[in-house]
């Protein structure tokens, strides 16, 4: 059953209590706090000191394949744990592995992970960081308590934001700190990562919403109903102009498809039948693109669909 934040917090201050922990898989979307969470239990658990001892921390940038699963790992938690902490409580008696990004590992890699998991469950426990439960095999999520990091709502990103800005020292208006929670999508991390970004582009002066709107890439509202409006006109050579004025802007079409996806189906100007032809060609283009696909040529094929939509007799 997967559990949400405040009752992961709960369950896992409730196994430090006991100082016992099992082995976890947390998983959902980026920047919710999966990785803070597990680094933060470990350390309420073993201290300062024995921190470096006890826990062995591998990401998709570190080599996991199979024999490092097998050599590494097994290693690492077959040691003992001994030691205990300076400032006298009570140390549990076993050591944590951490895999963040493990729905990136190989399913052999995952496999072998299996047995040692098995293997050393006296002495070692895991905790599997993923963003797809999907891609972990049956064998090792049945293995483990599962919690499900939802994206963070609004009001806690809201106030977290201002928060950093307040200790930081940074000017910002509150209209663009909810623009700021709105581009961000539940991503705590790329929120506080745009308004580094600001932070450093404004140099002190106050941080605005425009301003946001250029560093997250979000394409102005203006932008895309100028390029709806160059659909209706039924002029190809004027749909033209326009795709190429988007592309030598610097807007990534990816973005585009995004934000006109929810320009679409939020839109009353259009029937149904209208918006669904619409939104599978965004899908096909959205698939496309991610395989490498050129820009403008995608970008023109959308244009053209979305014109012969809204120009032909429904």
């Amino acid at each position: 059953m997967p559990f949400y934040l405040d009752e992961v917090v709960a369950v896992l201050k409730k196994s430090l209590e006991g100082a016992d922990l099992p082995n976890l898989l947390f998983y959902g979307p980026p920047g919710t706090g999966k990785t803070s969470t597990i680094l933060a239990a470990a350390r309420e658990l073993f201290g300062p000191d024995l921190f470096r001892q006890r826990v062995l921390e591998l990401n998709a940038s570190d080599e996991r394949g199979i024999q490092v699963i097998r050599e590494k790992v097994k290693a690492f938690a077959q040691l003992t744990a001994s030691g205990s902490r300076s400032d006298g409580k009570m140390c549990p008696p076993f050591k944590i592995v951490i895999l963040d990004e493990a729905d990136s590992m190989t399913s052999a890699a995952q496999a072998a992970l299996r047995r040692t998991m098995e293997k050393e469950s006296k002495t070692t426990r895991f905790c599997l960081i993923c963003n797809y439960i999907s891609r972990i095999i049956e064998p090792l999520t049945s293995r483990c308590s599962k919690f499900r990091f939802k994206p963070l709502s609004d009001s806690i990103q809201h106030q977290r934001l201002l928060d950093v800005s307040e200790k930081e020292h940074v000017k910002i208006s509150n209209e663009a700190v909810s623009y700021l929670v709105k581009v961000s999508e539940g991503d705590l991390r790329k929120a506080i990562t745009f308004l580094q970004s600001a932070t450093r582009l404004m140099g002190g002066k106050e941080i605005t919403e425009k301003i946001i709107t250029e560093i997250a890439g979000v394409i102005p509202k203006e932008t895309i109903d100028e390029l709806l409006l160059g659909c209706q006109s039924g002029s190809f050579e004027k749909l033209e102009t326009l795709a190429k004025n988007l592309i030598n802007e610097g807007f990534a079409v990816a973005q585009l498809v995004n934000q006109l996806h929810d320009t679409v189906v939020e839109s009353e100007d259009y029937s149904d039948k209208q918006k669904s032809a619409i939104v599978e060609k965004l899908a096909e283009v959205d698939k496309c693109l991610a395989d490498g696909a050129d820009e403008f040529l995608q970008l023109m094929s959308l244009c053209a669909l979305v014109m012969q939509q809204l120009t032909q007799n429904t």
